[in-house]
C-alpha cells in the first residue's frame, strides 16, 4: 500500500470513507482500497445515523459512535452536530456514565493522554509525545468524583473525551486542538483496583502534599508545551476541586465546569424563571440539598448575582441555605466546609423537610447525587408555598437526579417550574404541555471557552460567568418560557454559543482581560473561526 493511502484511510482526521472523489482516488492511489460507489457526507450521516436507530441500548449507541470518531471525526462531527438534541445524550449524559464504569473492560483502543504520578520528574517532556503541538483547550480529571458515580480512576477517560466533542459540537473548538488528560494517582475504588483490567495503578489515591506538588508539575508542564491552552478541570471531588481551582484560576488561563460551568448554568435557568414569575434574584430565597462544590459553587456565583442587583454580601449570603447529609448547616455546627461556611444559617439544626417548612424557599436545587432526594411530601411543601415553586433536580446520570420531571408536576398540581440536570420527556398535565429544561452545562462552557479563546483573554472571572449566564438566559424563546422551559432547544446550541462567546469577549475586554484588542469585526470573525466539517 502507498503511503499517501495509508495516511489517508487510517486518519480520523483525513478519511472520508466511501466520499473520497474519483479524482482523489486515482491521485492517491485509492481504487480498490474503498467500495467503488461514491457517496456524499449527508448520504453518510444519513446511514449512520439508521444504524445507530437499529441499536437499541444506548451504550451500544455509544460506542458506534466512539469508533465512528475514531475512524472518521469530520462524519462523527456532521452527525453530531446535526442530531445534536438526539445524540448529546448518547455521547455524555447519561450514557457516558456507564461507559465510564465499563471503560477497562470495553478498551479497544487509547484515546487521550494519561499522566501517571510515577511520571513525576519527566511530565513536560512526556507532554511531548502528544501528536498535535497546537494545542488550545485540554479538559483534565483524576477521576475520583465521576458525575454521581464515584471514583472511577483512570476509567473517567469518558468524561474529557465526552466534554471536548461537545466543544467542537457546540462551539466549533477546532478537534485538533484538544486534548483530553487523566491524572492517574490511584483509586480508592476497590472494585476496581481488584479488577485484572482496570487500566490504572491499583495503589490508593495518593493525598496531600504529595499531591499537590503532582498537579504542580502537570500544570507547569501544561504551561511549558501548550502556553496558549485554557485547561478545564472536570470531576475532581469537592475538596480537590476548591483546592485547585483557588490556587490556579489567577494564575492559569483554567476553568471548574463542577463548580463555574454549573453555576453558570444553573443561574441562568435562575434568570430564565425571573422572566416567568417576574421576582428578582435578590427577592428570592434558595435552599440547596447538598454541600458539595457544585452546590456551593451556584450558591456563590448566585450571591454575586444578587449584589449586583443592589444586596450586600451578607445579605446576598443570607438568602441561601445549604443543606447536607446532616441537615441544614447552621453557624453552631463543630466544622464547616471554607466553601459552605458563607451560607451557614442562624436557625436550630434540621432535616431537608423541615428546612423547606420552615424557610419556604422559593427555590429548591439538588445536587445530592441521591436519587429520590425532593419525595413527595418536599415537592407539596413547594406547592403550598409558592404559586409556582422553582425546582431544580441537577444530579445526574438520570438515575441520581432528586425528582423526575413528572414528579415535580404531579405534587405541585403542574406549577412548578423545573430544571434537571439530565433529560426528562415532556409531560402533559392538567390538559397543559410542560417542557422540562436540561440545565446542562454544554449550554454554557462551549461557548465560553470560545470566548476565552477567540478574544484571547487571560483569565476567567466570576463576572464573566454571570455575563454567560445572562447570555443563555436571554436565548429561551418566549414560547420555550410560556410552557416552562428554562433553556433553549439543543438543536440551536451552536447560534447560543456564539452568542456566549461574544458576550464573554466583550466583558472581558471591558475588564482588561484580553491580550489585544477586539477587533471591530469580531462577531462575524468568530463565526468564521467555528469548526464546521464538510468534505
Amino acid at each position: 500500500m502507498n503511503n499517501k493511502a495509508f495516511d489517508l484511510i487510517t486518519n480520523p482526521r483525513l478519511n472520508k470513507g466511501t466520499a473520497f472523489t474519483l479524482a482523489e482516488r486515482e491521485q492517491f492511489g485509492l481504487h480498490g482500497l474503498v467500495p467503488p460507489k461514491i457517496s456524499t457526507l449527508g448520504q453518510q450521516v444519513g446511514w449512520v445515523l439508521d444504524n445507530i436507530r437499529r441499536k437499541s441500548e444506548n451504550i451500544d449507541k455509544y460506542r458506534y459512535m466512539t469508533s465512528l470518531q475514531k475512524r472518521n471525526e469530520r462524519l462523527f462531527f456532521r452527525l453530531l452536530i446535526d442530531n445534536i438534541e438526539e445524540l448529546m445524550p448518547i455521547v455524555y449524559t447519561p450514557t457516558v456514565g456507564q461507559a465510564c464504569q465499563e471503560f477497562a473492560s470495553q478498551f479497544r483502543e487509547t484515546q487521550g493522554f494519561y499522566v501517571s504520578i510515577e511520571h513525576k520528574g519527566r511530565i513536560s517532556q512526556l507532554m511531548q509525545n502528544w501528536l498535535d503541538p497546537d494545542v488550545r483547550l485540554i479538559v483534565v480529571t483524576d477521576g475520583e468524583r465521576i458525575l454521581g458515580l464515584g471514583d472511577l480512576g483512570v476509567s473517567g477517560m469518558g468524561i474529557p473525551i465526552g466534554k471536548l466533542a461537545l466543544y467542537s459540537a457546540c462551539a466549533g473548538i477546532d478537534p485538533a486542538q484538544c486534548m483530553p488528560i487523566v491524572l492517574d494517582v490511584g483509586t480508592n475504588n476497590e472494585a476496581f483496583r481488584a479488577d485484572p483490567v482496570y487500566l490504572g495503578r491499583r495503589d490508593p489515591r495518593v493525598r496531600g502534599q504529595e499531591y499537590l506538588d503532582f498537579v504542580e508539575e502537570f500544570i507547569v508542564a501544561v504551561q511549558e508545551n501548550f502556553p496558549n491552552a485554557l485547561l478545564q478541570f472536570e470531576d475532581f471531588a469537592t475538596n480537590n476541586a476548591v483546592a485547585l481551582l483557588e490556587i490556579y484560576r489567577d494564575r492559569l488561563l483554567c476553568f471548574n465546569d463542577d463548580i463555574q460551568g454549573t453555576a453558570s448554568v444553573a443561574l441562568a435557568g435562575l434568570y430564565a424563571a425571573t422572566r416567568i414569575t417576574g421576582t428578582k434574584l435578590s427577592e428570592m430565597r434558595f435552599l440547596f440539598a447538598g454541600a458539595g462544590s457544585a452546590a456551593t459553587g451556584i450558591a456563590s456565583l448566585l450571591a454575586l448575582a444578587m449584589q449586583q442587583e443592589g444586596l450586600s454580601h451578607s445579605e446576598a449570603c443570607s438568602r441561601c441555605y445549604v443543606t447536607d447529609s446532616k441537615g441544614l448547616i447552621t453557624r453552631d455546627r463543630d466544622v464547616i466546609t471554607s466553601h459552605a461556611a458563607p451560607f451557614a444559617a442562624d436557625l436550630p439544626p434540621m432535616n431537608l423537610e423541615e428546612a423547606v417548612a420552615t424557610i419556604n424557599p422559593h427555590v429548591l436545587i439538588g445536587a445530592t447525587a441521591r436519587g429520590g432526594t425532593f419525595n413527595q411530601r418536599i415537592l407539596e411543601l413547594m406547592a403550598k408555598a409558592h404559586d409556582q415553586p422553582i425546582i431544580f433536580a441537577l444530579s445526574n446520570p438520570t438515575t441520581k437526579a432528586e425528582c423526575t420531571a413528572e414528579e415535580a408536576y404531579a405534587a405541585t398540581q403542574g406549577r412548578a417550574i423545573f430544571a434537571s440536570g439530565s433529560p426528562f420527556p415532556e409531560v402533559t398535565i392538567n390538559g397543559k404541555l410542560k417542557i422540562p429544561g436540561q440545565g446542562n452545562n454544554a449550554y454554557v462552557f462551549p461557548g465560553l471557552g470560545l470566548g476565552v479563546l477567540q478574544g484571547k483573554l487571560r483569565r476567567i472571572t466570576d463576572d464573566l460567568l454571570i455575563v454567560a449566564a445572562k447570555a443563555l438566559a436571554e436565548a429561551v424563546s418566549d414560547y420555550r418560557l410560556q410552557h416552562g422551559c428554562l433553556y433553549p432547544r439543543l438543536n440551536e446550541i451552536r447560534q447560543v454559543s456564539h452568542r456566549i462567546a461574544v458576550a464573554v469577549a466583550n466583558a472581558g475586554q471591558e475588564a482588561g482581560l484580553c491580550s489585544e484588542p477586539l477587533p471591530a469585526d469580531f462577531s462575524e470573525r468568530v463565526r468564521a473561526a467555528m469548526y464546521d466539517p464538510w468534505y
